[in-house]
């Protein structure tokens, strides 16, 4: 059955970005999470800007006559130049986005993403940022007291292509462990382990081939020279003149 509704449709041939199409997500912490992607449009064809354009206006449309005066005659529109800066910081959109327009689309009930056989891709790998698909959505306005203006539901995705991934790539196990194993040192020993060489103990008596520098061998014993006692002086008679003992 075909969707009459004017504010939905179909954009072909486009590239995904920042997809959470496998588990929902909240981008900041309080808020409700939610499936979702960006979407780069080419602006080549310019029906693809058409198709937009259209869309937003009737979304508009439905809005004001839903809200009243209360919903702005031209509001903010969630889709961007990606030749020109995010909103969010001023900064220029990144490589990918040139040449496109730019919107994310989000929805908090699970989005149906198929191949080209109309087949649901249950592998989660498959589905990445970077690759190329169709895309369904809806414009819609929303009419928050602080915050109006309209924003874009997802609501189906099929893959078309596999693209570069976009956000890094990463490095496989090959790349990791596929090296030759490298030559390993000899194992480091802390300073406070290493036994000093010889010349730093100038003490007597230490051997450190033999025993660790913080246990000092005794000095090696030396025992006293035996001295024979002297010969107690002569008592005798001796000469007068000489002296000589007689």
């Amino acid at each position: 059955m075909a969707n009459n509704n004017p504010a939905h449709i179909v954009l072909r041939n486009v590239r995904l970005s920042y997809t959470h199409l496998d588990k929902p997500y909240a981008q900041q912490p309080g808020q409700e999470p939610k499936y979702s992607c960006t979407v780069l449009v080419p602006k080549n064809p310019a029906t693809n800007r058409t198709m937009i354009d259209a869309a937003v206006a009737n979304a508009t449309q439905k809005a004001i006559e839903k809200y009243g005066k209360a919903f702005p005659a031209t509001p903010k529109i969630s889709v961007h130049d990606g030749d020109g800066v995010r909103p969010s910081d001023g900064q220029p959109f990144g490589e990918e986005c040139k040449g496109c327009w730019v919107f994310t689309a989000s929805n908090k009930s699970p989005v149906t993403v198929v191949d080209l056989n109309l087949q649901p891709i249950l592998d989660a790998t498959q589905i990445y940022s970077g690759m190329y698909a169709h895309v369904g959505v809806t414009f819609f306005g929303y009419n928050a007291p602080q915050n109006k203006g309209i924003g874009v539901a997802l609501d189906n995705v099929m893959k078309i292509a596999d693209g570069d991934p976009l956000g890094g790539s990463r490095a496989s196990a090959e790349d990791d462990f596929g090296a030759a194993e490298p030559q390993v040192s000899a194992p480091y020993t802390p300073a406070y382990q290493q036994v000093p060489p010889a010349q730093q103990y100038p003490q007597q008596g230490y051997t450190p081939a033999s025993v660790p520098p913080w246990q000092p061998q005794a000095p090696a014993y030396a025992p006293p020279q035996y001295q024979a006692p002297a010969a107690p002086p002569y008592q005798g008679p001796v000469d007068p003149i000489t002296g000589i003992p007689l």
